[in-house]
């Protein structure tokens, strides 16, 4: 096709400008078919010295350079689909949604593109994207949990419509470390397994942007710690937090009602928690179960709700050393700076 001096219309990519001055050529693996983008080298240049120095080696001038339609073609090694999302995102300004897996797939092409062409600002948009649903505040967190209780089903997939094993893949492709975090405390949530098998729907919908479905080595490590330390977590909240409290010195109820509260509180605890309990929504379950004993006065299930908020901030602040990473402010300042 390249010795040709038009570009067929089949094998035009969008975008496509008639006024451009560089053809991109990039070639999908799976159809083998090769898509052309025609665009103005300045534009892309403008946002990339990787793209910049390629266009610098791709001129008429050298007798080894293909030309069609009297512009300088380029081999692109990248999937269509992504750079032609990342072109766009250049001209027009990156779009991010997330109303399903395939927004997801969206972002994980042009921030896979991004990094690849130093592309900072597109990658940082990516980023704060990805932050939106898998969070690096406890706020975040909550909100993640609040909309995957009330969010409907989109394809038959559940919120957030992506396996948090894609998240993990993507993430150590792309060398953003921010989101590992919450993207390990939530697929610690999976029983091995199932992860291991492959099989789950959310592994299985095919895209040229899927990032990888295997559970490589480091991150089976990663998710042993994550998983045993949110075991831990759970048994001593129900343990000491709950099972070993003792009424405040404010306590004005009956002597040794509000002790008794909380030892059924454990007890109740201990019995309804499951393998894939989450800690830090299950404390605030505790919360609202122990509002429902009337027999709990005031300022003790006052001070049990404060020091259960002080324990979800420390636990959220101690996340990222489960798995050996940095301060959350850290990450934040290496990925989003």
């Amino acid at each position: 096709m390249i010795s040709r001096e038009v570009i067929p219309t089949s094998a035009r990519g969008e975008p496509w400008f008639d006024d451009g001055n560089i053809i991109l050529l990039a070639k999908d693996s799976v159809s083998d078919a090769t898509v052309a983008f025609r665009v103005h080298r300045g534009v892309l240049a403008r946002h990339s010295e990787v793209f910049q120095s390629m266009f610098e080696l791709s001129t008429p001038i050298s007798g080894d350079v293909d030309v069609a339609e009297g512009c300088p073609v380029v081999h692109m090694h990248d999937r269509p689909t992504e750079l032609s999302a990342l072109i766009r995102a250049l001209y027009d300004g990156a779009s991010f949604e997330h109303r399903g897996i395939q927004d997801f797939y969206h972002v994980a092409g042009i921030l896979r593109l991004a990094t690849k062409y130093f592309i900072a600002h597109l990658r940082r948009e990516a980023i704060r994207h990805l932050l939106q649903t898998w969070p690096h505040t406890l706020a975040g967190h909550d909100r993640f949990i609040e909309r995957a209780v009330k969010a409907p089903l989109i394809g038959d997939l559940t919120y957030p419509y992506v396996h948090p094993l894609h998240v993990v893949n993507l993430a150590r492709e792309t060398h953003v470390r921010i989101v590992l975090p919450s993207a390990l405390y939530f697929l610690s949530l999976y029983p091995l397994p199932d992860i291991l098998s492959g099989d789950h729907p959310k592994l299985c919908v095919e895209h040229p942007s899927r990032p990888a479905s295997e559970l490589a080595a480091r991150e089976l490590q990663d998710y042993t710690l994550m998983f045993q330390h949110r075991i831990d977590v759970i048994l001593d909240f129900i343990r000491q937090t709950c099972g070993c409290r003792t009424p405040t010195k404010a306590c004005h109820g009956q002597p040794g009602l509000c002790q008794k509260a909380f030892t059924r509180l454990s007890s109740r605890l201990s019995r309804s928690w499951v393998v894939r309990t989450g800690p830090l929504h299950y404390t605030v379950q505790a919360i609202d179960e122990l509002a429902d004993d009337p027999n709990v006065c005031t300022p003790c299930r006052r001070a049990f709700r404060d020091d259960v908020f002080k324990l979800r901030e420390k636990l959220w602040a101690e996340l990222p050393g489960i798995i050996g990473l940095p301060s959350w402010d850290e990450l934040e300042k290496a990925d989003l700076s």
